[in-house]
């Protein structure tokens, strides 16, 4: 991939990562790759296939999808990843590294907890019904968080999901 070849290291978060663990159930109309390389770096490595930049956002003409790059560190809420922490997709363009499960499911929580972002707990409880998570984990941190009472919901509406499914 052209991020690789110049050096740059980004990983693939937010609503993108909810399609690929939903199998497209949620459809995000961008990508967000979170980087701690400066967008400069970023946009002269994308520029030779033919990606326009816009603040820190980047367009292709043959593409209505965005791509984002988010300023790292890379984190949900004020818990960090480490990069050895996140998963990888084989695709046929490349390999793809990105949020776990579990930690696509704290990321749309964090929204949820912190903004009371409803669409992003709904996209929380997709990924929960589809993917093993730690339930455990995103326990200890929904408490560090200070949002149990928020994530007790989260818990309920995940297993009604399930019921259902």
């Amino acid at each position: 991939m052209a991020l690789e070849a110049a050096g740059i290291s980004a990983v693939l978060s937010g609503g993108a990562v909810v399609s690929i663990y939903t199998n497209n159930e949620y459809r995000s109309g961008d990508l967000d790759f979170v980087s701690l390389d400066s967008t400069q770096k970023i946009g002269d490595a994308l520029a030779p296939l033919g990606f326009r930049r816009k603040g820190r956002m980047f367009s292709h003409p043959r593409t209505a999808l965005f791509v984002e790059f988010p300023p790292g560190p890379l984190a949900v809420g004020d818990a960090l990843i480490r990069a050895r922490e996140v998963a990888e997709k084989r695709t046929p363009a490349g390999t793809i590294r990105l949020l776990t499960p579990t930690q696509c499911v704290m990321d749309r929580l964090a929204a949820y907890f912190h903004w009371n972002d409803a669409q992003s707990l709904d996209q929380a409880i997709m990924v929960a019904a589809t993917q093993q998570i730690s339930l455990a984990r995103i326990d200890a941190w929904a408490k560090r968080e200070g949002a149990s009472e928020k994530l007790r919901k989260f818990k309920q509406a995940l297993a009604i999901k399930k019921r259902s499914r």
